[in-house]
This record gives C-alpha cells, sequence and structure tokens, in this order.
C-alpha cells in the first residue's frame, strides 16, 4: 500500500477536499517551528513522496517546487522563537499548524495531521495520524514544504549571524552548533529554554 493508497482510500469515503498538515522543527534549538497544509490533486499524483525526514534535501527541494506547482492548495506558517518560549514548543507547534490550515485557499473537508497531537479551532473535521508522514500523500507533501521552508529560512539567519553556522546544521544540537554556543553564547532566535543543560 503506497501513501497514495492511503489518500484514496479517505476520498473513496465522500470526502471532496482532504487536507495534509505536518511541522518541521520540534527539536532544533534556535529558529522558529514551521508547519504546512496541503491539498494534493487526487487525479495528479507526485511521486516519491514520502516523510521528509527520509528524503535527501536535493530531492526534497526538487519536490517542494513540484507540490506548489500542482496542489490544489497549500498554506505555510511558523510560530516564532519568541511564541515557543511564552508557550512551549508542543502549544507553538500546534499554533504554527492551526495557522497553516487557516491560510488554505480551499477549505478543507478533511483534515489529517501527523503525529497525536490536535491542535484547536480547526475549521473542519480533523483526525491524528501517527507516522501519517509516511501513510499519506498529502501529509508526506506538507512534511516537505515544512522541512524546506524552514531549512531555506535557517540558511537565510545563516547569512546574519554567520558565526553560528546555521546553514550547517539548521539549528539542531550537533556537536558543531553546541561547541558555537559555548564559544559565543546564544543569538537573538536561539531557543533559550532549551539550553539551559547546555550553557547552565
Amino acid at each position: 500500500m503506497t501513501n497514495f493508497d492511503f489518500d484514496r482510500a479517505v476520498y473513496k469515503k465522500g470526502y471532496q477536499a482532504v487536507c495534509g498538515v505536518d511541522e518541521a522543527g520540534r527539536g532544533p534549538l534556535a529558529g522558529p517551528v514551521f508547519a504546512a497544509a496541503v491539498i494534493l490533486d487526487p487525479s495528479d499524483e507526485i511521486s516519491e513522496l514520502n516523510d521528509s525526514k527520509k528524503l535527501s534535501e536535493v530531492k526534497r527541494e526538487a519536490l517542494f517546487d513540484t507540490i506548489i506547482k500542482q496542489a490544489i492548495a497549500y498554506s505555510i506558517a511558523s510560530a516564532s522563537v519568541e511564541e515557543i518560549e511564552q508557550l512551549n514548543i508542543l502549544q507553538a507547534t500546534l499554533l504554527a499548524m492551526q495557522r497553516a490550515v487557516i491560510g488554505l485557499s480551499v477549505k478543507s473537508d478533511l483534515i489529517l495531521i501527523d503525529g497525536n497531537c490536535m491542535p484547536s479551532d480547526l475549521p473542519s473535521k480533523a483526525f491524528t495520524i501517527v507516522k501519517g508522514d509516511a501513510l499519506s500523500a498529502c501529509i508526506g507533501a506538507a512534511s516537505i514544504l515544512a522541512k524546506v521552508s524552514r531549512d531555506r529560512f535557517m540558511r537565510e539567519m545563516d547569512k546574519k549571524y554567520p558565526v553560528y553556522q546555521f546553514a550547517k546544521h539548521k539549528g539542531y544540537g550537533t556537536a558543531l552548533h553546541i561547541q558555537l554556543l559555548h564559544q559565543y553564547g546564544c543569538s537573538p532566535i536561539h531557543r533559550r529554554s532549551f539550553l539551559s543543560k547546555i550553557l547552565g
């Protein structure tokens, strides 16, 4: 069973516009958390869709362009570092997901959300699906849009704060990133609540 088989089975239940939702950036030490919502055209399948973490960066970038070209509708949103610090990372992630869904130009009649937590105040019926980014094509597409958008943002932050080398690690807690944090301290886009054990 492919991820498009999963989506076709959902459409056969009578739904007209199925939206997939996923996030990127819950774990990093820096930068916003991103989310995307995608309604794919069930008659125009995109090959090689999968969980973004299982794809190379080059493949994600190529699929990003294909998805935004062929999707019926898509929306990309984020929650800021300040919102992550104020709300906590889970609530900020759910907020970014909610923003992505609300930002769609076409209203969906079913929302499929990766994971096991549901954003509040969604405009239509919704379900959570654990490992949904590998099961459902529309969730897989959302995972790619969210991941590529966040990576592009972090590459821009690399230009603004070059000493942290964000283009290399995208804000994740790699040995290099932690070494640079000890050397230079926090930047304005670091999540300070994530750094208490690292920096004391």
